[in-house]
């Protein structure tokens, strides 16, 4: 069934002539110029910035809350040659800002080490028994912890009165109490006067590089390019600064591991846009961190060894196929153990906890809840949530950390660790949450469209056009437009088991694809009936030729659904609503119908006419199957009375038990309407039928065969099963519409 998984806005404004003249000096098509308007970009200087960002439109990193403590700390510890422990974090971000952090402490000549903690054992943040080792074994004497810190108040606390020293980078939501380090160094610090909220923690680590080296090393922009495209922060103002010029220095990188992954992701080196990162680097990054230990990243990020690189991209990738499967299967599962409660919390012990944020994602997409996935490990629970947008996980959580063992994240995600005894406790405090902050849980996700999309007006040039506002991403979204009133000439499945959807759609002159990923066993349903869709601009190329193709990120039926499957075999959903035997097998009407018999009575009519036109039906497959065919024999015609009749006569007494099959043979006529024929004549009294014997009643009065009521049913019959047999499925739908309104 063909669902929207969002609620659409349609975004359509007029934009002033004197703003047109403007864009044209940048070479921006009227598409282009509309969504600058629409995100607010309405002069020549806002312009200027957007498009052409500069490296001097940086803040100065000293803005930032305790960075002249912090920096003074590090080259301290470098020029009196102590010991320094980088500590960061299993995913991307974590990945790239330990590794930006320690290539300027390299520069400088420091003696470092880093250290990833490993999500299994160590779990998220600064983690007291690794502290205790870097300092009790490894003579620690600095720790810089880089996307992580200010939830670890106990670990901190420990080294500082350890007498090591700690130095926070994090960007991570505050707690209420923040833990005594000697400094802490995050862009939404409350007593920060940083213009700039919303670094990723790679951000971060640049920012007191930046400081360290008293200028902006703009060659660990490729690095912090991944690191903040996988951490899904706000893409504008100094964000935007940094990726921009990263993309460009990723596509052209000297590191060696960078390049073998990128390789071997099958990344297009002359195009290396955010999706580049999106969808093929951080996945693949983050998948180690997942299933494994993710210090080899540091290395692979760094490190100039070729082969070494080659075989630390080769291992990650096979962490990412692998992650693909488990993810699969969990998905599955814990799609069958959901409920219709406001939020779920959901766990397993055979569930990997690597992946349950990704899998929590999946399931946030299909369900619209807030979602918690756990694994569980006796009555230790660890896992991740993910949430609706107007739904604060963290906020809702945060309150309640004496329920848990370990907490932390951010507004839409979170992860944390918890006691079997108090799962209870936490879903009844995400459900009070709702209840205290009067939410409105019921609808879907806000999708914004742009515009509508005409697809004669749109071309590969339009792609360039809307490219010059990139790098996409949180707060300056890719735009999604609205495309309607097409014709679908071809809809297939296609990838591996299927999974995903290919049209081929036309409007107006023009016929493009749209490819659907997800939606392969909809393929039916998209070939028959009417529906709009939300889509992307995108291109393809395929053997040397590019041609423009539709992404489709949502998409929503026009009306009910109405799929004809009188001449296929699919498996249609469980939870249908089966009419046969003039009667439907539920009482109540759920979302799909199906229409497995025709009526053969006024009565079966009348109840699958009022099944139809249940409010709650959204899905009909017409089947239409005819146990016996009338349709094909027509009702009799007057030759074909004559026929019997004449027989009748020739045959006075007539055992229509064991010759009925000679007879029908003898006038030619299908058996299933000679055993109509002879009912009618019975029923004129025409013959008299008794113990299988028919005998002719030549005293029967004269009637015309019309008075005859099994001849009327018989003829209303022919009529429906025409209709249910051969006509279109939208024609029978409007049909019986038309039928409930004149009773």
């Amino acid at each position: 069934m063909i669902q929207s998984n969002y609620s659409w806005k349609l975004n359509e404004i007029d934009i002033p002539e004197d703003f047109l003249k403007l864009t044209k000096k940048f070479q921006l098509d009227l598409l282009a110029s509309q969504l600058l308007w629409a995100r607010g970009i309405r002069d020549e200087a806002s312009l200027q910035r957007f498009l052409q960002p500069n490296l001097e439109d940086l803040h100065d990193p000293f803005l930032l809350h305790d960075m002249d403590k912090a920096v003074a700390r590090i080259l301290q510890a470098i020029e009196q040659n102590e010991k320094i422990l980088i500590y960061g974090d299993y995913d991307a971000d974590g990945m790239t800002a330990s590794s930006v952090m320690k290539t300027a402490l390299d520069e400088l000549g420091a003696e470092v080490q880093v250290y990833l903690p490993n999500r299994f054992t160590d779990g998220y943040g600064p983690n007291l028994d690794v502290y205790k080792y870097f300092i009790e074994n490894e003579h620690i004497d600095l720790i810089i912890t880089v996307d992580n810190g200010v939830a670890g108040f106990e670990a901190v606390s420990y080294a500082q009165n350890a007498g090591v020293d700690v130095v926070i980078t994090d960007h991570h939501s505050l707690p209420a109490v923040l833990p005594p380090a000697l400094a802490i160094v995050h862009p939404e610090h409350p007593d920060s006067t940083y213009p700039f909220k919303y670094l990723a923690g790679v951000g971060v680590a640049f920012k007191v590089a930046c400081a360290l080296l008293d200028y902006a090393p703009t060659e660990m922009l490729d690095l912090v390019a991944i690191g903040t495209i996988a951490d899904m922060v706000s893409l504008t103002d100094e964000n935007r600064v940094l990726v921009s010029y990263g993309l460009k220095i990723m596509a052209n990188t000297e590191r060696a591991g960078l390049q073998e992954l990128m390789r071997i992701a099958g990344c297009d080196f002359e195009n290396i846009t955010e999706e580049t990162v999106g969808f093929q680097i951080a996945p693949r990054l983050n998948a180690l961190g997942r299933l494994d230990d993710p210090n080899p990243a540091i290395e692979l990020l760094t490190g100039w060894d070729e082969d070494e690189a080659a075989q630390i991209a080769q291992m990650i990738d096979e962490k990412n196929t692998e992650r693909k499967a488990i993810v699969e299967r969990i998905f599955e599962e814990a799609s069958q153990m959901l409920t219709d409660e406001p939020v779920q919390i959901l766990y397993h012990e055979d569930w990997h906890k690597g992946v349950l944020g990704i899998v929590a994602g999946r399931l946030l997409e299909k369900i619209h809840k807030p979602v918690v996935m756990l694994a569980q490990e006796g009555d230790i629970l660890r896992g991740s949530a993910r949430s609706i947008e107007n739904y604060n996980i963290f906020k809702a959580l945060d309150a309640h950390r004496d329920l848990f063992v370990a907490f932390g994240g951010h507004k839409q995600a979170a992860g944390m660790t918890i006691q079997l005894d108090k799962i209870e406790a936490v879903k009844k405090a995400m459900v009070d949450y709702i209840d205290q902050e009067n939410l409105d849980m019921s609808g879907k996700s806000e999708l914004l469209l742009a515009g509508t999309c005409q697809l004669d007006d749109i071309s590969l040039a339009t792609i360039d056009g809307l490219a010059k506002l990139g790098p996409f991403g949180m707060d300056n979204a890719k735009p999604k437009f609205l495309v309607k009133d097409f014709q679908v000439l071809q809809s297939r499945s296609m990838g591996k088991d299927n999974a995903h959807l290919k049209l081929k759609i036309k409007q107006g002159k023009t016929t493009v694809d749209a490819v659907y990923f997800g939606h392969g066993a909809e393929q039916l349903e998209f070939e028959q009936t009417d529906s709009q869709l939300a889509v992307t601009l995108s291109s393809n190329t395929w053997n040397g030729n590019t041609s423009l193709q539709l992404m489709v990120e949502d998409a929503q039926a026009n009306g009910v659904e109405l799929i004809d499957i009188r001449s296929r075999k699919i498996n249609l959903p469980k939870n249908a609503v089966v009419f046969a035997n003039n009667t439907v097998k539920n009482d109540i009407i759920e979302e799909v119908l199906v229409l497995a018999e025709v009526p053969t009575t006024d009565e079966g009519m009348s109840v699958l006419t009022k099944a139809i036109l249940e409010p709650s039906v959204q899905l009909i497959y017409f089947k239409n199957e005819i146990d016996k065919a009338y349709y094909l024999t027509g009702a009799g015609t007057r030759d074909q009375f004559a026929k019997l009749y004449k027989s009748i006569y020739q045959f006075p007494e007539f055992d229509i038990r064991f010759k009925l099959k000679q007879l029908a043979d003898y006038l030619k006529i299908p058996e299933i309407l000679l055993i109509k024929m002879i009912q009618i004549f019975e029923e004129l009294k025409f013959v008299e039928i008794k113990d299988g014997l028919m005998k002719v009643n030549k005293q029967a009065e004269k009637h015309e065969i019309s008075e005859s009521q099994i001849f009327q049913e018989l003829q209303k019959l022919v009529k429906r099963q025409e209709m249910f047999a051969l006509s279109p499925v939208k024609e029978i739908y409007q049909t019986l519409k038309k039928g409930e309104v004149e009773n």
